[in-house]
């Protein structure tokens, strides 16, 4: 049973935002804001600027109904940051301090409720935007699994805000036991906030499935329409065996993926093929069969259980990313005519990928949704807008050190200023405005 009827869908938290938030200049700088601490290379008709550094690994980016700006910074907790006539900050303080506090930040469209997570516990607080003040910490979810994907995103139903969305990825590059949604992991869960338990929902046996297969689902965002888009980060070191041959395959496999969610208040139980069907990038490492760009695959073909058996099950994804690109966040611009999102950067990859932010043309189709433009086995279906200058030489030592940035946030500036991106760099977190001309 749902946990609750289906309503008539509302504005979206973007546009609810936007119309009560002033608009403020880009500024060419910012006084106290040192320079870009990295290299940059931008796409024709794009402008940058560097507008916070000094902060400690950027994460997530969300905006209040007065066009404050918070922040969460893993292990240090969340900022909140105001602007003042110019566009540059004008003062920040931290609102939640704690070193638990690692990735998921939300906000109702009202700007009434907060939340944020640790890897094992979402918390809710009560929050008044003009005053920049929380009260009255609830624990809304509890008993996340702990795996190598510590990173936890919350995102609220614009439609229905006491529903929260929360995702959990996998514990292992091929986490088998979470073929079954019991493990609480490779998975997003809806949660009535509004119902929690004094002591918090149990994550694992609690709530009701979204979508599971998902190896590591960091980021989402909803359409104009409510419908959420999410992007996965695949899988590490793969090998294909047919017929008893082992081949390499993964420099260009599997693919990143953009999955069409569906609607938080109707899709439940969406099976999209983790840990056993992954994505192809390159058919080109799938010799003598019929695959294409974004068609599933299966490692180890056999009778009994091969592509063919992907294909026909799981949820295809909408579009694909470059394997290993690491995407990490991502938005629709005020109109929905493009999301953006950021590659984080790859590891598992010679030369190195990633290290960008990605513009995809989106449309509004003749029925009311919204699309990629490209078509879902295109290779070319989003452009590079911000990148290292040379991401084939930068490195990924750890999760966060790197000689190039490492960029997380991503978030539509409500004051119509552009793109705000956000870099985890263990050096230095920072904040960028990337403003198309």
């Amino acid at each position: 049973m749902h946990l609750f009827k289906i309503v008539a869908a509302v504005a979206a938290l973007a546009s609810g935002t936007e119309a009560a938030v002033r608009q403020l200049p880009k500024p060419a700088s910012c006084s106290g804001v040192a320079n870009f601490r990295y290299q940059y290379k931008l796409e024709s008709g794009w402008s940058a600027m560097k507008i916070a550094g000094g902060l400690k690994q950027v994460r997530t980016i969300v905006w209040d109904t007065e066009g404050n700006m918070l922040v969460s910074q893993n292990t240090r907790g969340i900022s909140v940051h105001t602007f003042g006539d110019n566009g540059c900050i004008n003062s920040t303080a931290m609102l939640i301090s704690g070193n638990q506090i690692n990735h998921g930040l939300s906000i109702t469209p009202d700007g009434k409720t907060l939340y944020a997570s640790s890897e094992t516990t979402l918390w809710s607080w009560a929050y008044d935007p003009l005053t920049r003040k929380i009260s009255n910490q609830k624990t809304i979810v509890r008993g996340m699994s702990t795996g190598i994907h510590s990173s936890r995103t919350v995102a609220v139903v614009p439609q229905q805000p006491n529903l929260v969305l929360l995702q959990v990825g996998s514990n292992s590059n091929f986490d088998m036991a979470s073929q079954q949604p019991g493990t609480g992991r490779a998975i997003i869960k809806i949660f009535d906030a509004s119902k929690a338990p004094s002591n918090g929902f149990n994550y694992n046996t609690e709530g009701e499935v979204y979508g599971y297969g998902l190896r590591n689902e960091i980021g989402f965002t909803a359409d104009p329409n409510g419908v959420f888009w999410g992007v996965e980060n695949s899988g590490d070191d793969f090998a294909r065996t047919e017929n008893g041959q082992r081949r390499d395959i993964h420099i260009d496999n599997p693919a990143e993926k953009l999955n069409n969610l569906g609607d938080p208040l109707t899709v439940r139980n969406a099976w999209y093929g983790y840990p056993t069907c992954f994505s192809v990038w390159n058919p080109a490492n799938f010799p003598n069969s019929n695959l294409k760009t974004g068609s599933h695959f299966v490692v180890s073909p056999n009778s009994s259980y091969n592509d063919a058996t992907c294909n026909g099950r799981a949820v295809p994804p909408r579009l694909t990313f470059q394997a290993h690109s690491a995407p990490i966040a991502n938005t629709f611009d005020s109109d929905a005519k493009n999301m953006y999102v950021t590659f984080h950067g790859s590891w598992n990859r010679q030369p190195a990928t990633g290290f960008k932010v990605v513009q995809i043309p989106f449309t509004k189709l003749p029925n009311g949704t919204y699309e990629p433009v490209a078509p879902a086995d295109s290779m070319t279906g989003y452009k590079d807008i911000f990148s290292a200058p040379n991401p084939g030489s930068c490195t990924a030592n750890g999760l966060t050190m790197s000689n190039c940035f490492r960029l997380t946030a991503a978030a539509w500036d409500p004051a119509g200023r552009g793109l705000f991106v956000g870099s985890d760099n263990s050096a230095e977190g920072e904040i960028y405005v990337l403003t198309p001309n």
